[in-house]
């Protein structure tokens, strides 16, 4: 609950959203507390159902069935449901274990109906309930082998356009989107906890492409889909670990997919979290691959991404100053992380030299990355070398004739007493 307060939502609804929701709050009914969530009924112009998600991935959020809060917005409604659940505070550890308790009860009911009765009752609910009856029948094919099936039906799931008006899915609809999206990724598991790692694996690898070209198309600001996509990646390790498939393939795979960046880093997949499945073999092919890679494009993020995660993995310092140095910006900046890097080594003498070497490179003093004048002279003046720090201060306040370097180089000059 630390994450709801009046303030926030407040900035959430804005000031007029949240005064009106002041005369709402004896029209909150039906409250239902759960972990990380809060759901009630508000009656405003109709009956709308409500719910605030307390701990999601953008933090406080909402969704209610009112024409304003379809279009994406934290509504007056959603306010009222806040307020009362602040109200009442200190009732919410009641009001969950009564929640537990129905769920007790009902669990208890379901176990003492009979296979026919139970079956009776299923069939009921899925004729009511179009999207459990999808998801049943992802099951029922999961469980009979038939991959044919479980693709089309994960193709389905990862389908925008049952939420999509003119083809985007609006914020409103986002979170019901990820909500089915989840689903694929929950089959791609169960393939995997049946024994079928192989088959989890390839449709992994499908989801990923498929998810990315639907974020292209989905307003994910509250970063629903974020979260399905490091389930999906989860999914596909877990599925490498089970299947352990050959440690070249797989090494060719996770550099492919780095490199081509095909979901935007939506699936945020680190090749070194699969070392274990991966081995000496498959190791030794992506460290290959990567430095390939980036010999051939030394300025490709991506590249330069790869190459430093591994030297880093590998303690390599020197690698890592190497990946720096192929690509240096003219203001300094990549000699300062350098530098910083052959800190961290300790290493100071090094690091000086190329933090120095940044202001001998730039091309203008004035466009020198201003961080990296600081670190100099902090440094200096950590050697005692006051002079020196006072010269680069006075050289920069003459390149850049701000109101900051001139105080900057007042400082130096007093600690110098000079």
């Amino acid at each position: 609950m630390r994450g709801l307060t009046e303030a926030g939502l407040k900035t959430l609804a804005g000031a007029r959203s949240f005064e009106r929701a002041l005369g709402y709050l004896d029209a909150v009914s039906g409250v239902e507390v759960g972990d990380g969530w809060v759901t009630a009924s508000v009656h405003g112009t109709e009956r709308y159902e409500v719910e605030l998600t307390l701990d999601g991935p953008g933090g406080l959020s909402g969704v209610c069935g009112c024409p304003y809060g379809l279009e994406g917005n934290f509504c007056k409604h959603l306010v009222a449901l806040g307020l009362s659940v602040l109200a009442q505070r200190e009732s919410l550890p009641r009001q969950k274990k009564a929640a537990r308790e129905r769920a007790q009860d009902l669990d208890g009911w379901l176990s003492a109906l009979s296979k026919d009765e139970l079956l009776a009752l299923l069939r009921e609910q899925v004729d009511e309930d179009r999207q459990l009856g999808r998801r049943l029948e992802l099951r029922a094919a999961s469980a009979r082998g038939d991959l044919t099936a479980v693709r089309s039906r994960i193709r389905d799931l990862l389908d925008i356009g049952p939420f999509a008006q003119y083809g985007y899915v609006e914020y409103a609809d986002a979170r019901a989107y990820a909500d089915q999206a989840g689903q694929a990724v929950s089959a791609i598991g169960a393939l995997t906890g049946t024994g079928r790692a192989a088959d989890a694996i390839t449709l992994a690898r499908e989801a990923m492409r498929l998810l990315a070209e639907a974020a292209e198309s989905v307003d994910d600001s509250d970063g629903w889909l974020g979260q399905i996509g490091a389930d999906l990646a989860d999914a596909h390790l877990d599925a490498c670990r089970a299947a352990r498939p050959h440690p070249e393939e797989l090494a060719r795979w996770l550099v492919g997919h780095v490199l081509d960046d095909v979901d935007d880093g939506l699936t945020d997949i680190d090749p070194l979290d699969y070392e274990d499945v991966l081995g000496e073999e498959g190791m030794a092919v992506l460290r290959t691959l990567a430095v390939e890679a980036w010999q051939g494009n030394r300025r490709g993020w991506a590249e330069k991404y790869l190459m430093e995660r591994l030297a880093k993995a590998g303690g390599d310092v020197d690698a890592v100053i190497a990946v720096h140095a192929a690509d240096l910006s003219p203001n300094g900046h990549t000699h300062l992380v350098i530098a910083r890097e052959l800190d961290a080594a300790r290493r100071p003498d090094e690091a000086l030299d190329w933090a120095e070497r940044g202001i001998r490179d730039a091309r203008e003093l004035s466009a020198v990355d201003t961080a990296l004048v600081d670190y100099l002279c902090d440094r200096y003046a950590q050697a005692g070398r006051l002079a020196d720090a006072v010269t680069m201060r006075r050289d920069h306040f003459g390149a850049r004739r701000s109101l900051l370097a001139y105080q900057q180089l007042g400082a130096a000059a007093r600690a110098a007493d000079c």
